[in-house]
């Protein structure tokens, strides 16, 4: 899977969800604890397949769950994830590995939330899936000029951008953190290649998407954050800043498909204990 793979996005903040069960407040003899906080500090970017990662490997899932929850997302999804490790630049790091069975379906934002509806997935995973896909088609309407319901989902309509995100949001959807703390988000020049053709980046979806997110430069070129990362961070309402004040009790090093050259890749997942000092 490819880092560029996602080419929709919409704008629109979206930081009320509830979560599935929140982890309660508990006073300790070191400070007040404020439940379980997970951060993403996004070196040089963020992706559907960095997401899937990340959080396959904060949670611990493993094969066999994993399998359980592709299967309840579409049965064809069954034994397409494996999280391996790769090196890159000599330092070991996780990836998804993803192998999908051809299809290339178009498909129009009724078709996706009717899919989700009807999976097995659990209730509040299926509104964050659903809340994403709703804001890459606003986003892609407004880079269009057309309206969300009529917007033809090429790259995001496609199985690995509903395993990406489906899956992301069930297993955070488990996870469920109090706090969502994401670093701002690293962006370079330079232009992708997408259904539109060369765009120049951030795409125009992306933008649509990063009204309000903070962000700051990366030394390389091309697409760094994708329209499907974005839209997902939204979603599951993400805050923006530097490392919350913690206590690591899971970590991990994750890779997406590509590799900038003479910078670091991939993005580091963590999640622990939160603290008031």
């Amino acid at each position: 899977m490819s880092d560029t793979k996602e080419r929709n996005t919409p704008g629109g903040h979206d930081h009320h969800h509830g979560h599935a069960h929140h982890h309660e407040q508990v006073q300790t003899e070191n400070g007040k604890q404020n439940g379980m906080i997970l951060t993403i500090r996004a070196n040089s970017g963020l992706s559907g397949d960095i997401l899937l990662a990340g959080l396959l490997r904060i949670t611990e899932t493993g094969e066999a769950e994993t399998n359980r929850l592709l299967s309840a997302i579409l049965p064809e999804l069954t034994g397409t994830v494996h999280l391996t490790k790769r090196l890159v630049n000599h330092i070991s790091g996780w990836f998804a590995e993803v192998r999908l069975p051809h299809q290339h379906e178009h498909r129009k934002l009724l078709d996706i939330t009717t899919l989700i509806a009807a999976s097995g997935m659990d209730d509040t995973a299926k509104h964050f899936a659903t809340s994403t896909f709703i804001l890459l088609a606003k986003a892609e309407a407004a880079v269009h000029g057309k309206k969300p319901e009529d917007i033809h989902f090429h790259e995001v309509g496609a199985l690995d951008s509903i395993l990406d995100i489906c899956m992301s949001c069930e297993l955070f959807t488990h996870l469920s953190p109090t706090r969502f703390v994401v670093s701002p988000l690293p962006l370079a020049d330079g232009s992708v290649t997408c259904a539109h053709g060369i765009i120049p980046v951030p795409a125009p979806a992306v933008l649509e998407l990063l009204e309000g997110i903070p962000v700051r430069p990366f030394s390389g070129e091309g697409e760094t954050v994708t329209p499907t990362a974005v839209a997902l961070l939204r979603s599951l309402g993400a805050t923006f800043g530097p490392w919350p004040a913690m206590r690591v009790e899971k970590q991990a090093l994750v890779y997406g498909s590509r590799v900038f050259e003479n910078a670091p890749n991939g993005a580091i997942f963590a999640c622990g204990s939160g603290y008031d000092y």
